[in-house]
């Protein structure tokens, strides 16, 4: 009797068996987004709950592959769930430093230079006698005329003034305590005075003191922009780049060149191979008895690994170094080197010992890139192997121009959607620029930066660094054309987190199968693009220290900037509504076709047809150490408006019309509104009560006390 036929997914999954591993790394990941998701602390329970599909998963594997399979995913969720919760555990708690000037004493963990003055990373720091040493970092930022460089390993004290990381610039932006929560840094700030050296030679991270030598000896050569590049690509710190040159990198496409990646751990590694196997070759008696290739190879890999602490070990470095010493083995092993399995066994690594980095864009880029040229890779294989006769002349450096092509044409369409998501442009021409500056940086500024350091020891770097800085002003020529092109890099409003959640899942699903089901991934890809669409943003933004607001109101941005308001905020805004700029609101006048209505007391916002939405209260700044007299919300306006906004504390009540003043500021930070739908969300109630989130503040005649034994 013959058996009934198969469902279609069930064949389809079968065909792609030899496929299904490649899901871990988004099974462990997708745990860890749903841990990162909720608004409360979970239980620890939870995280071995999460673990109960893995027993079934085994029992089911030699009985019914599919279903263990799908248990298998199941509990590579639960273990990116648990993960993330055990390393939200482990990690020490946040700082809270007084808000005054403070006498700072510390190791220096790391040096970074700026284009003025110099910024130290502090370790082990106290700003009390009967303070033990704090276990996260703090970095401040010394004066421009301070003349002292201390180096990574002195203890030093430092008059300085702290803050602790700044919350969410708006509901749902980037959250900057998350990342230092988890960075294990505890804030930052500037020094008032000089630095004081107490003791030199102490305990450094490794590597720490050679990072802060060659930056400095390699800025020394090269003064300027090439000088701040050039320290980049040999020590991983962007620091000393100038803005300037950083914009016109950013809106050309050229940007990853700064961040040590892939390319750079690919030409260290190449170039160490070949110059090991090319050495070897000169000694017959060992190249004939023990062979070329594996100490070459184990030789790669060790300069690899070298060039990753000396970087700083960063997020990308270690999925690059893992893919190199996955592709090392393979080669040594006969196998084939370049295939997805290896790019999702250092996704599993990476989350494995970071997961919050799934939410940063530096993971997102590098790996949605990779994935995008590996599964390009496979496409193209059998096609270049169809015809593997003999080659004409001119091939080869055609075949060369077309790959460097190919490959920025794939990179940069994987890296749209995070990049998108996270800095709201899109740059056009990077496929242009990158044909130009990837295979200068390949050919000469690398290779003369290897050379710079191998001859460092010797004091002899001065004229490979001057190599290196010829290839590099010739990348910075072709930032600054690129970026001044007409639409080099243009401001769109970015898609929220779940379109790019769609968008990625999207993306695996065309990346990782083999069999045409795979196209089902474009909809969804694109579909995630165009979810903000489907969620507008918010047409009314408040800063959370109440000195900056934001009407948006027929595609135009107006602000309300009162003392102290910060540029950074409202360039972060702007990314939110995809706009180039924003005007000031009117002392009195209409703006955006009379949909905003200001006078010197208030601005009103209206619908289409005219009916008041939002009013935005406009006191008079306070003089300093002036008191305002208590303020009260207009009665004409109580109820009338759905929604009031004002910079001072608002007394009294005004029912039928919801009110964000200064106080709801202090106690939930940034609010975001809706007005059209009477909708307001503020960044508490967007981020909950989370380790990294400080507790919502406390009238200062409230005590705080126990609860008593009934309770």
């Amino acid at each position: 009797m013959l058996a009934p036929p198969q469902p279609w997914v069930v064949r389809m999954l079968e065909a792609e068996r030899r496929r299904l591993a490649l899901w871990l790394p988004v099974a462990l990941a997708c745990g860890i987004l749903l841990y990162f998701a909720l608004w409360n602390e979970p239980h620890p329970a939870w995280a071995l709950a999460g673990l109960l599909p893995l027993p079934v998963a085994v029992w089911l594997a030699r009985r019914a592959v599919l279903a263990g399979w799908a248990m298998g995913l199941a509990a590579a969720a639960g273990l990116g769930f648990a993960l993330a919760l055990l390393h939200a555990a482990l990690v020490p708690p946040m700082l809270d430093p007084p808000r005054t000037a403070l006498i700072v004493t510390g190791t220096v963990a790391e040096t970074d230079l700026l284009p003025e003055g110099a910024r130290l990373t502090l370790a082990g720091i106290r700003w009390a006698e009967d303070m033990p040493p704090a276990r996260r970092t703090i970095r401040v930022r010394l004066r421009a005329d301070d003349a002292a460089r201390p180096q990574p390993g002195d203890m030093v004290r430092i008059r300085a003034l702290l803050r602790p990381p700044p919350p969410p610039t708006h509901p749902g932006g980037w959250d900057f305590q998350r990342a230092a929560y988890f960075a294990g840094q505890g804030g930052s700030g500037f020094a008032l005075g000089p630095v004081e050296i107490l003791a030199q030679g102490g305990r450094a991270p490794p590597l720490s003191g050679w990072r802060a030598t060659i930056e400095a000896r390699v800025t020394a050569a090269l003064p300027g922009a090439p000088g701040g590049i050039a320290a980049a690509l040999l020590t991983g710190g962007q620091s000393a780049v100038p803005s300037t040159d950083l914009a016109a990198m950013r809106d050309s496409g050229l940007v990853h060149l700064l961040s040590v990646s892939g390319l750079h751990i690919g030409l260290v590694m190449g170039m160490a191979f070949f110059v090991v196997r090319g050495g070897l070759a000169l000694w017959p008696g060992f190249a004939l008895r023990f062979g070329t290739r594996a100490p070459a190879a184990l030789a790669a890999l060790a300069a690899g690994g070298f060039y990753m602490v000396l970087t700083g070990s960063q997020v990308p470095m270690q999925r690059s170094f893992a893919m190199a010493a996955l592709v090392t083995v393979a080669l040594l092993a006969g196998r084939r080197a370049f295939s997805p399995r290896v790019l999702a066994f250092a996704a599993v690594v990476v989350l494995a010992l970071h997961p919050a980095v799934v939410l940063g864009p530096s993971f997102q880029m590098s790996f949605f890139a990779v994935m995008a040229l590996v599964a390009g890779w496979e496409v193209a294989r059998p096609w270049l192997r169809r015809d593997a006769g003999p080659r004409r002349w001119w091939w080869w450096p055609l075949a060369a121009l077309a790959g460097t092509a190919l490959t920025s044409v794939l990179a940069g369409l994987a890296t749209t959607p995070p990049g998108l998501h996270h800095f709201g442009r899109v740059q056009l021409y990077g496929v242009a620029a990158n044909a130009l500056a990837v295979p200068l940086t390949s050919v000469l500024v690398m290779p003369a930066g290897m050379l710079a350091l191998l001859l460092m020891p010797l004091g002899l770097e001065q004229w490979p660094l001057w190599i290196m800085g010829w290839g590099v002003r010739g990348i910075l020529a072709v930032a600054h054309a690129v970026a001044s092109w007409p639409g080099a890099a243009l401001s769109l409003a970015p898609p929220p987190a779940w379109g790019l959640l769609v968008t990625a899942l999207g993306m695996c699903w065309l990346c990782l199968w083999r069999t045409r089901w795979r196209l089902w991934g474009l909809p969804a890809a694109l579909g995630g693009m165009l979810a903000g669409a489907v969620a507008p943003p918010p047409d009314a933004l408040v800063a959370g220290d109440g000195r900056l607001f934001a009407l948006r109101a027929t595609g135009e941005v107006f602000v309300e900037r009162r003392p102290g308001a910060s540029r950074f905020v409202q360039e972060s805004w702007l990314r939110v509504w995809g706009a180039s700029g924003a005007t000031p609101l009117p002392a009195q006048g209409e703006v955006a076709g009379g949909r905003i209505t200001c006078a010197p007391d208030a601005c009103t916002m209206r619908d289409e047809a005219g009916t008041p939405r939002l009013v935005l209260l406009r006191p008079p700044i306070p003089r300093r150490n002036e008191r305002l007299p208590p303020q009260y919300a207009p009665r004409e306006v109580c109820g009338t408006v759905p929604l009031i906004l004002s910079p001072e504390p608002l007394r009294g009540r005004c029912p039928g019309t919801l009110v964000v003043d200064r106080f709801s500021l202090w106690r939930n930070g940034a609010h975001a509104a809706w007005s059209m739908e009477g909708r307001v969300l503020s960044d508490r109630d967007w981020r909950g009560d989370r380790p990294w989130v400080p507790p919502e503040p406390r009238p200062r005649g409230e005590e705080v006390l126990p609860p008593a034994m009934t309770e």
